[in-house]
């Protein structure tokens, strides 16, 4: 069992997708997404920037791990297709890429996607090398209503600057009987960037 800690720097509901039964993370983290397998956990933790820091946006167990294909024709995920005239929760949807009838790849009109909704290939080449699509059914999703991580597991759980880093088992399997001690699993709130309004990403900035 392995455990990785990132800073998650714009918490959209899109990396991760934490609507619905399942949490997903299909989209960013690619060295996460191609390394992790079943059983391992991640914890997404705020930025100093969005004055979050030492607090705890989630925590997912992965309990699937499937490609980019299996997610997209699993029945089970059609729910997490971006639907652009919908919700801000369809708008966000991660079930963004498959294999068109050429086998090549296509990105969905998504929030990954160009202004227009063209394909931005920056992101697509980005998200497609983590290989594989997580899924939970174990998680916790704070969102804009984030956690205090308690003062001694802060330097284990917080990472300093971009990029993700191991914590220790021993400290993260303390942490986590302490978060479910707590707090039930699930959605607790809304994405802190959750503002009625639909943004885009375009990889660079």
């Amino acid at each position: 069992m392995r455990f990785k800690t990132y800073i998650v720097a714009r918490d959209y509901g899109f990396a991760p997708n934490p609507f619905g039964r399942y949490c997903t993370l299909a989209c960013c983290k690619q060295r996460i997404r191609r390394n992790l397998n079943v059983g391992d956990w991640i914890f997404g933790t705020g930025s100093k920037q969005k004055n979050a820091e030492g607090k705890l946006i989630f925590a997912m167990n992965v309990t699937e791990r499937m490609t980019y294909q299996e997610y997209w024709e699993d029945p089970r995920f059609e729910y997490k297709k971006p639907i652009m005239n919908g919700s801000l929760v369809q708008m966000y949807g991660d079930n963004i890429y498959h294999k068109d009838d050429n086998e090549n790849w296509t990105q969905e009109n998504s929030h990954h996607s160009y202004e227009d909704g063209t394909v931005n290939g920056y992101n697509l080449e980005r998200d497609l090398s983590g290989d594989y699509v997580l899924i939970s059914e174990n998680f916790y999703y704070f969102g804009n209503s984030a956690i205090d991580i308690p003062e001694n597991y802060q330097d284990e759980m917080c990472v300093s600057g971009q990029g993700h880093k191991n914590v220790d088992q021993e400290i993260a399997l303390k942490f986590l009987s302490w978060l479910s001690d707590n707090y039930e699993p699930g959605r607790h709130d809304d994405p802190s960037l959750f503002t009625g309004t639909f943004e885009r990403y375009d990889g660079i900035s």
